[in-house]
């Protein structure tokens, strides 16, 4: 395997000279990286500003805000959010965040900038594709973001389009036009570069590791964003499919998600034979994988992250890897606990159900082991770790919220409200964000050679944190007292009235944690280019990326492959002379 990896790595790519040639069409999986880090930045502030009008709204119902009628004159007439208007606004903020930043920054942003040196290779296998893959991703956020100013607006049928409401045309209401068909060309768009992408980090993976690195001497983010590959391959064909059948529904009158005797103002529909039930079930075989898509890899970069500021090896590093792989077959064995409302058999949902709980055994072998790593290490308390603490918690307190929705019976009662926005918010939502924040602090010095400042993160993570839990929490209650969801205003309804104080207190605790990522913001950009410089490895690391300098030359390893000796996570080896030992240093007898 050695030999053939090295035939092929000594294939290298010329470094880039100009502007156009290193950001236009470059083809090194550290650019590329960068490009779609910077993609899911710009998306996740788009994000952020959508939820901050969802919020507005919520609270303040009927208040004149004159930019949205000087943008958006149709949908914001006299500056005041139409009800159609709020949930195109809750359309696009769900499917930003889970297409262009949950699935985005983990897996092409991080994925792609360290898998290849982590691995030992002078970058992806398909340097070409690698490049057409951000390019598409690119096209699809464009072709998303279109859908603000065409007629009618955005789409109203939320970030899952379900049909018939999606696949009727405009006859179904604003933005179900033109706009609504934007956004299944933008997902069939993103589908393809993801499975580009996909081809790409498997096969990188399996055909260019270093010699020495054995399966079993990978780092858990490798192993992380490999079986995020194999969920991508597997989950995106599927929705790219069903995306394809959604549109010619709209424009070639098949009848694959309208059923027959449809009639929608006052008109017949004339389609026939169609069930909106067949569109639940290839989305959601694709949506519940996509969970995992956007959370393996920050369960990769905790063990990460943890063992490093620890000073111990991973607990079970062979128990996380068959975890990780567990999450990954299980994760398509579960779409159906979406649709318990459906009317699905009993017999059926009790399979899902019961295949829903044993998921959790992998999940709790993956907390479990974090915590025994954790155990009487000797821990330093840096920014990055307190990310990483961040997101156990976050995916404990998130995954409890689940068992209540994985039963049939209590799902029933808590289905389409807080209680379920809540929930995945906690799980999918803000513990992978702060597994993004973890990746970005970790490596911010091997990819631009300086360090963030330590004080205004801690002060970053210290205000995400508590915003978070005091926003996601509150929904929790909610959602037991109730509480639909996609209701734009609260007013009409005598029974939600007594729940305006704790929405106005999310919204408060809303705009209080949106303003402070700023701090990450002002914070990253300051340190590009003025914070202090970084050694090449200043966490005292072991994996091979902190071998090489800060930021990594264009070929990574300069023409000399890294020999890989031990495992990633060797911290405070009896008789070594220090408390870490570099994965490319031989074994002494001793040792």
């Amino acid at each position: 395997m050695a030999d053939a990896a090295q035939s092929i790595q000594v294939v290298h790519h010329e470094a880039p000279t100009g502007f156009i040639r290193k950001w236009i069409f470059s083809t090194d999986h550290k650019i590329i990286g960068l490009q779609y880090f910077f993609l899911a930045l710009f998306s996740v502030v788009v994000g952020m500003i959508l939820s901050i009008f969802i919020r507005f709204n919520l609270v303040w119902p009927g208040t004149e805000i004159p930019l949205l009628e000087t943008l958006f004159p149709t949908g914001a007439p006299g500056g005041v959010m139409t009800p159609e208007f709020y949930l195109s606004f809750l359309t696009i903020h769900g499917t930003i965040m889970v297409f262009f930043v949950l699935t985005t920054a983990p897996q092409g942003g991080f994925g792609n900038y360290f898998l290849p040196i982590q691995i030992g290779a002078a970058d992806m296998a398909f340097p070409v594709l690698n490049m057409l893959s951000f390019w598409f991703t690119f096209l699809a956020l464009v072709v998303l973001l279109a859908a603000f100013f065409v007629a009618g607006g955005p789409p109203i049928s939320g970030w899952t389009a379900y049909p018939p409401l999606s696949a009727l045309g405009e006859i179904a209401g604003p933005g179900l036009g033109t706009g609504q068909t934007l956004w299944i060309v933008s997902i069939a768009i993103f589908c393809v570069a993801a499975l580009l992408g996909a081809l790409n980090f498997i096969t990188t993976t399996i055909d260019l590791r270093a010699e020495g690195m054995t399966l079993m001497r990978m780092p858990l983010t490798v192993w992380a964003w490999f079986v995020t590959a194999i969920l991508g391959l597997l989950a995106f064909g599927v929705l790219l499919a069903a995306g394809v059948l959604l549109l010619m529904d709209r424009s070639a009158g098949t009848s694959f998600f309208i059923p027959a005797g449809l009639v929608v103002s006052d008109q017949l529909i004339d389609h026939k034979g169609g069930s909106p039930l067949l569109w639940q079930h290839l989305f959601w075989f694709f949506g519940h994988p996509e969970v995992y898509i956007a959370i393996l890899p920050g369960m990769g970069v905790t063990s990460q992250v943890l063992s490093t500021f620890s000073r111990k090896p991973i607990f079970g590093y062979r128990a996380m890897v068959y975890a990780l792989l567990g999450i990954g077959i299980l994760g398509f064995m579960v779409w159906g606990h979406h649709m318990f409302m459906s009317g699905m058999s009993p017999y059926t949902a009790i399979a899902f159900s019961l295949l829903t709980t044993v998921i959790a055994v992998p999940s709790a072998i993956k907390t479990f082991n974090w915590l025994g790593t954790l155990w009487r290490g000797n821990i330093r308390l840096a920014t990055p770790m307190l990310f990483a603490i961040g997101f156990v918690s976050l995916f404990v307190t998130g995954g409890l919220s689940g068992l209540f929705l994985n039963q049939p019976s209590t799902d029933i009662f808590l289905h389409d409200t807080y209680f379920v926005v809540a929930h995945f918010h906690m799980i999918m939502g803000v513990a992978s964000i702060f597994g993004m924040f973890t990746a970005t602090y970790y490596w911010f010095p091997k990819m631009f050679g300086r360090h963030m400042n330590e004080l205004w993160g801690k002060v970053h993570f210290g205000l995400t944190f508590i915003g978070v839990y005091a926003i996601f929490t509150p929904m929790h209650f909610l959602g037991m007292a109730g509480n639909p969801r996609r209701y734009p205003e609260l007013t009409a309804f005598d029974f939600l009235e007594p729940l305006a104080p704790i929405h106005l207190f999310i919204s408060i605790a809303a705009f209080i944690t949106i303003t402070a990522q700023l701090i990450f913001i002002i914070n990253l950009f300051w340190s590009m280019f003025r914070g202090k410089k970084a050694e090449d490895n200043p966490w005292q690391a072991t994996t091979l990326e902190w071998e090489i300098p800060s930021p990594p030359p264009h070929d990574n390893f300069g023409g000399k492959y890294p020999v890989v000796y031990r495992g990633p996570y060797e911290y405070s080896v009896p008789g070594e002379p220090q408390d870490y030992t570099m994965q490319t240093a031989q074994k002494t007898p001793a040792s």
